[in-house]
């Protein structure tokens, strides 16, 4: 029923992308990270060393020939900083992919819209493909798109916080009004959290924190992979409407007395 997930000129066959940080040891980042079925993998270019030569390091247990490692710019608060790291990213040997992060308070972890709509359009026109992580606000998402961002990532709700989708009438109106494929990023805490957000339409979701601190990582990663295909399914199946009343689930003509 479905086709993969085609961000700019590349195909996925998993809706799945997955972080890096705060697995309690590198193997077990590895087993979990393959139990999602995850092709694309963040990588935080501020937070881990970029040498892959070094064994201690998260570079070192990613085979880029299994996994498309994609840059991120997490932890940077201004313009000035995200490009800087994007920059250093292409320059240590990643693609000119790169997931854009700009975060404008340091207690809830918000995106600042105005500063990743600026470093956007600054970094299309140096060749970068962005895949740019917003609020869930329409009018930021269709900006990053004017911007020329391949793919625009509303968050679900804070980074970290397992709420869910909070405000999910927003992720489908940015859905139906944006052309770029719709990457939910942030706030998923559980299988029923990525269920429900691929039910409301959006071509995928990327997460960490779920897995990484899940007291069963790997079982957290192959549940994620089922409830992402079983949340798609749905909403390619197209669910019953919802309805304040009762209606049987059998006919009643033709009833027995």
């Amino acid at each position: 029923m479905d086709t993969p997930l085609r961000i700019a000129d590349r195909d996925f066959s998993s809706r799945l992308i997955v972080g890096t940080g705060k697995y309690k040891d590198n193997p077990t980042m590895v087993e979990a990270i393959r139990a999602t079925g995850a092709e694309m993998v963040t990588v935080a270019v501020r937070r881990i060393d970029l040498d892959r030569t070094k064994e201690e390091g998260v570079l070192y247990h990613l085979d880029p020939e299994e996994f498309f490692l994609l840059p991120n710019t997490a932890g940077c608060y201004t313009v000035e900083d995200a490009i800087r790291y994007a920059r250093l990213a292409r320059a240590a040997g990643f693609t000119e992919w790169l997931k854009l992060e700009v975060i404008g308070d340091q207690d809830t972890l918000l995106p600042d819209t105005h500063a990743t709509i600026e470093a956007a359009k600054i970094l299309v026109d140096e060749g970068f493909k962005v895949m740019a992580y917003t609020n869930d606000d329409l009018i930021s998402a269709l900006r990053l798109e004017d911007a020329g961002c391949v793919a625009v990532m509303p968050l679900a709700s804070p980074i970290g916080s397992g709420l869910g989708v909070v405000n999910p009438y927003y992720i489908r109106e940015i859905k139906r009004r944006l052309e770029v494929p719709i990457i939910v990023d942030a706030g998923v805490g559980t299988a029923s959290d990525a269920c429900i957000t691929m039910e409301q339409g959006v071509d995928g979701v990327l997460m960490n924190t779920a897995i990484a601190v899940a007291e069963d990582p790997v079982a957290m990663g192959e549940a994620m992979r089922l409830a992402i295909h079983a949340g798609r399914l749905a909403y390619l199946a197209g669910r019953m409407p919802s309805r304040e009343i009762a209606v049987p689930s059998s006919p009643t003509l033709g009833m027995l007395d």
